[in-house]
């Protein structure tokens, strides 16, 4: 398969940029595998809903860096990769967009500055080498996986829904990150990750109340 002309790839990205800022996915939202919400108390909702908006920030943050690493794939498999990985995290930033608006809350306002920020970040590792990008999307998916974590604990017991969600893209993220260091990925240092973890918490401070 030949590599997209450079004309094209900035179409797919300004294509795909404007999808996940606006909301307009192609994909259709299945929601028939989690079950249905319940009435949450006040305080419940208000819990929820700012990790549910930390979430969705996060799939924002992903699908810029996934969009930035595929602009600049060298190798036509990677790219092929990143896109289906991507195309996946679409799904997820919906399925986070859908929950946060049956909880009558909205996304995070700082979501576009993230997405700009992660789409030049994927880029620039995407720039590195292909063993260097796919080992970043290992380790991108291991931080949001470690995020994940911390809101299966925190959020209320009352709200199946929210659970059944961010468990589902628990399991979709730890296969992102095993298939990327099976298509030759390379694993970082610990140093790196714990850098990238000091680096999502300026993320989840900004984003849980607005």
């Amino acid at each position: 398969m030949d590599s997209p002309r450079p004309v094209d790839r900035v179409i797919d990205l300004v294509d795909a940029s404007l999808r996940t800022l606006t909301g307009s996915s192609r994909k259709s939202i299945s929601v028939q595998e989690f079950p249905e919400g319940k009435k949450l108390n006040e305080q419940d909702a208000r819990i929820s809903s700012a990790l549910m908006r930390v979430n969705h920030t996060g799939e924002v943050c992903a699908q810029g860096l996934y969009e930035g690493q595929a602009f600049v794939a060298r190798d036509t498999s990677t790219r092929s990769h990143l896109r289906a990985a991507a195309a996946e995290e679409v799904e997820h930033l919906n399925w986070c967009r859908m929950r946060l608006q049956e909880l009558s809350s909205s996304e995070s306002i700082f979501a576009p500055v993230f997405y700009l920020a992660s789409v030049g970040v994927g880029a620039l590792t995407g720039a590195m080498g292909d063993q260097i990008s796919l080992g970043f999307v290992e380790a991108t998916e291991d931080e949001v996986r470690k995020h994940i974590d911390k809101h299966l604990a925190q959020l209320p017991a009352e709200d199946e829904r929210s659970r059944a969600i961010l468990d589902k893209i628990r399991e979709d993220e730890i296969r992102h990150g095993t298939e990327a260091l099976d298509s030759g990925g390379v694993e970082f240092p610990r140093s790196i990750k714990q850098f990238m973890t000091l680096m999502s918490k300026v993320m989840t401070n900004t984003t849980q109340r607005i």
